[in-house]
């Protein structure tokens, strides 16, 4: 039995038993999509297999730097912190990168926490879907960038000056994926290993960047293999003494990352929803209610897409993030770019994503917005054609342009509170503003340099 033969608590013992492991690791995912987890003893993973186990609930109660919220509801000095039910999930069972018959466990928090747990979030909107009768697939799609530093030289730096792997501007570059053949062929051998497959992968545009294609899979899997990509390329890369980011934009000089995402719906018998020969671009009116649920609530949304402060010095005309929830065909200046083609290939591309974003939030939102327009039975706004930056757009596509004020529409979204709950929006709405007000506390270079001497 190979890893992915796992189905089932017992499946899970049996492959424990069957490698001698004293050990194994379980992580799970944070609010920012950060995988928190830890080694457990055998005895105790077949227990929490039977029974569920307990992990500390602060993990989503603070943020990246493990600073705690002084705003939530759910948990805090006022609740003490206590432990909360989580449970395995057997089917998650992984090899892990480098460690020899080491084998990772996704968990999920359970009880009450699960109303705020973002893995239990896209889980939901799957749910849904499959209430109405379809089966959500999805792909996501990463570019990320890779220095020639290590987190203490990084540090050391003060994040200035960092060495890229690559110089210059060179996207698709057959003389970098071959001169970097090595480091190209671990990440794919990781991914196969580790079961999130990549579909394809070349360097992009800028100095050190790559962008990978995740193969396409049911929309609750998808979610594992993005965010656990996410997790072992940074692992990846540090055990080569290298250092990957995922930051939506971590230089004003080359464009942000993105983490687009590709979403298309099946009945359940396996056939096409999406696609309609006799309509025009091929588009179904299922597929059209979609997009126009994407669209409508992009903005009410945006947070769980865009999360951080990062994530909006990316949104600007130019450098291929859009600022408007825009769609168009087969257009990559758009919000939403819809891929024609065969039964088997229509879909949407949600290309506001951001690399930063949570994969399992960034995906129930696309999922769960799609599945709302359906619902309402809502048609899309025309789509744009040429170069949407150019042109002007109703003013109810008119994106936030701060995380503080897209954690507000999002509060205030009606939609929102319906698709994932309001225990969900309001926590996760506080800690979005608690991130806008941690940046707040400090000076940028921009401002010393602008007002120091001058003003």
């Amino acid at each position: 039995m190979g890893p992915r033969d796992v189905k089932t608590s017992d499946d899970a013992k049996a492959i424990i038993k069957a490698r001698g492991l004293t050990h194994v690791k379980v992580g799970l995912f944070d609010n920012d999509g950060v995988m928190r987890g830890k080694y457990m003893a055998v005895d105790k993973f077949f227990s929490a297999l039977d029974h569920g186990f307990a992990f500390c609930d602060v993990v989503l109660g603070w943020d990246v730097k493990d600073q705690l919220y002084d705003n939530a509801r759910y948990t805090g000095w006022h609740t003490g912190y206590p432990d909360a039910p989580v449970r395995i999930i057997p089917e998650s069972c992984r090899d892990v990168l480098d460690e020899d018959d080491m084998l990772l466990f996704i968990a999920e928090f359970s009880g009450s926490a699960e109303s705020i747990c973002p893995r239990a979030m896209l889980r939901r909107m799957i749910q849904q879907a499959d209430e109405m009768g379809y089966r959500a697939l999805a792909a996501l799609e990463y570019e990320f960038f890779l220095f020639r530093e290590t987190p203490h030289s990084a540090r050391e730096k003060g994040f200035r000056n960092l060495e890229t792997i690559t110089p210059d501007w060179f996207g698709y570059s057959m003389i970098r994926n071959s001169t970097y053949s090595a480091l190209y062929k671990s990440i794919l051998a990781m991914g196969e290993s580790m079961d999130f497959p990549i579909e394809g992968i070349h360097s992009e545009t800028g100095p050190g960047v790559i962008e990978a294609a995740i193969a396409v899979d049911e929309a609750e899997a998808a979610g594992d293999k993005a965010a656990l990509f996410k997790t072992y390329m940074k692992v990846l890369a540090q055990k080569n003494e290298l250092m990957a980011t995922f930051m939506a934009k971590w230089s004003n000089d080359y464009p942000g990352q993105s983490g687009h995402i590709h979403l298309s719906l099946k009945k359940k018998d396996d056939s096409p929803i999406f696609y309609d020969a006799g309509q025009a671009n091929c588009m179904s009116q299922i597929q059209r209610q979609f997009l126009a649920g994407q669209q409508r609530l992009m903005p009410e949304l945006l947070c769980m897409i865009a999360p951080s402060v990062n994530s909006y010095s990316r949104m600007v005309p130019g450098f291929w993030a859009p600022t408007d929830a825009t769609w168009g065909i087969e257009n990559r200046t758009t919000a939403l770019r819809v891929i024609t083609g065969s039964a088997k290939s229509q879909r949407i591309e949600y290309r506001i994503g951001a690399a930063d974003a949570n994969p399992y939030l960034a995906l129930a939102a696309a999922l769960g917005s799609g599945l709302y327009g359906i619902a309402q039975g809502w048609e899309p706004h025309p789509p744009v054609v040429g170069n949407a930056y150019k042109q002007p757009h109703a003013p109810e596509l008119e994106l936030p342009r701060t995380l503080w004020d897209a954690a507000q529409r999002f509060k205030a979204s009606e939609a929102a509170r319906n698709l994932f709950g309001d225990a969900f929006v309001e926590h996760f709405a506080a800690s979005r503003e608690w991130e806008e007000r941690e940046y707040r506390k400090h000076i940028t270079d921009w401002e010393l340099s602008r007002y120091f001497e001058i003003i």
